[in-house]
């Protein structure tokens, strides 16, 4: 058995999914759009938008598709356990940019480097560089 994260985005899957292939290291394995699964029924302007997408980033898989009038993420957070300080630092700059930062990168009683935050995409990240 495992457990998989699926994200519902507002018409920027395929953008979101690109940035973190790019951005984190990640590998899209999987990206059909709404016109792929000739959904009559889809409106003109959704049919280049993503009915599934599948990306790796450090092990584990997060799925996610664009579903008219999602809504982005609000108590729910993807958490990335990073292998350096530095690292840490560097992907915070790169998701805080254009976005949300709820708790800015610092130090904790529990790790080196932990910051909250909600990139452009709508996504909530908690990046963590453990003690």
């Amino acid at each position: 058995m495992k457990l998989d994260i699926y994200v519902n985005y507002p018409g920027n899957c395929e953008q979101a999914f690109r940035f973190y292939e790019q951005h984190l290291g990640g590998k899209v394995t999987s990206m059909l759009t709404h016109e792929q699964q000739q959904n009559p029924n889809m409106p003109d302007d959704w049919k280049t938008k993503i009915v599934h997408a599948r990306i790796e980033i450090g092990g584990a898989v997060l799925m996610g598709a664009d579903i008219p009038g999602a809504e982005s993420m609000r108590s729910a957070y993807l958490s990335l356990r990073l292998d350096t300080a530095t690292e840490a630092e560097r992907i915070y700059s790169l998701l805080s940019d254009g976005g949300e930062i709820f708790m800015k990168m610092e130090e904790t009683n529990f790790a080196s480097r932990f910051a909250m935050l909600r990139d452009k995409f709508g996504t909530s990240w908690m990046l963590l560089h453990e003690r």
